[in-house]
């Protein structure tokens, strides 16, 4: 797995060596000496969490990315940068900072001063794991300036544990799909390979929904056929990504856990997860909390009929917002070291 991982982050930085950038190269050995104060950036990217049943436990990495600049110097700054972070904290309460003080706790040790530039492409609050992308990326930036004290295993249990769950945090960690709980025992999971072909359409509507709305309006007691319902899918749905069985994706992204209480909340939801097969989607599902709406797509054919439909959509119920088709990103997050 380690090779594979490699192979995949040369892919996209030829010229970096796994040493400079991999951020879980030498688990257990930190950094010293010249190279921890060299500035550095890591990047990780968006993510789609539960693709219909995989409630909380399921999610994939999208090429959207939060990225940070880290500097070592003798006083922190925060800075903010772009249109989707006019108006975050720059300050020490921001986020990615608070992200980057877990990893300090965790490793029971004092974050040393920094510069943090930060940028992202994530919508904030559209379902596309914009806050799973500021804590993954803040967790590997604190850990990466204190000498890599965290393992693998350390950063997803901190990350996870913060969110509450898995699903979006573990394939920003690690890209690619991602199967993953988190108990009392820690956080356990399996990544695998995107099938082959298999690529994603996004419909993001220019409107944010929080995810504790969206979770508001979810039941507090489900029945036994909707609990055998949301288990049986859930597991059809890993063994068929697992196998790139993509026949049996739409089949198997049907949900009655959350997304039957969440279409009220996202205008032409109930349309696209009954019909968007008839447009060449070969599954359909909410996209974490909402209100994007992912699709799967095979990508050898052409994607202008879903495109055309999901904008269709989108005009009927009075939205705006924009449709992009995406590969699953199967790298994660990284971190280069300049200079």
């Amino acid at each position: 797995m380690r090779d594979q991982r490699a192979q995949r982050r040369e892919q996209r930085f030829p010229t970096v060596s796994e040493e400079q950038f991999n951020p879980r190269h030498a688990q257990g050995r930190g950094v010293s000496g010249p190279a921890a104060l060299r500035p550095f950036v890591v990047r990780a990217p968006a993510s789609s969490a539960n693709l219909g049943p995989g409630f909380d436990s399921l999610g994939l990495s999208v090429p959207l990315y939060t990225t940070l600049r880290v500097t070592p110097q003798d006083r922190t700054e925060v800075v903010p940068l772009g249109p989707e972070l006019a108006g975050t904290p720059a300050d020490e309460s921001n986020y990615v900072y608070r992200a980057m003080e877990l990893a300090a706790r965790r490793a029971g040790r004092v974050l040393p001063p920094a510069r943090i530039e930060i940028e992202t492409e994530v919508p904030l609050a559209r379902g596309l794991g914009s806050s799973a992308a500021a804590l993954v990326a803040g967790v590997v930036a604190g850990n990466e300036l204190l000498g890599r004290p965290l393992d693998d295993e350390a950063v997803l249990d901190v990350t996870a544990r913060e969110e509450g769950h898995p699903d979006n945090v573990a394939p920003a960690l690690f890209g690619g799909i991602v199967v993953a709980t988190l108990d009392k025992l820690g956080t356990h999971y399996v990544r695998l390979d995107p099938p082959a072909h298999l690529g994603v359409t996004v419909l993001i509507p220019d409107f944010e929904l929080s995810t504790s709305k969206a979770r508001a309006v979810l039941p507090r007691e489900y029945s036994r056929a909707d609990t055998v319902h949301a288990l049986s899918h859930a597991a059809l749905l890993a063994a068929a990504l697992a196998q790139g069985r993509l026949d049996l994706l739409r089949h198997a992204m049907q949900d009655y856990v959350h997304q039957v209480w969440r279409a009220p909340l996202v205008p032409g939801l109930s349309d696209i997860l009954e019909h968007a097969h008839e447009y060449g989607a070969l599954g359909a599902a909410l996209s974490g909390a909402g209100p994007t709406v992912l699709c799967f797509h095979d990508q050898r054919d052409s994607t202008a009929t879903l495109h055309s439909y999901l904008s269709g959509v989108m005009k009927k119920n009075g939205l705006e917002g924009r449709v992009q088709d995406f590969p699953i990103d199967a790298v994660g997050t990284i971190v280069e070291r300049e200079g």
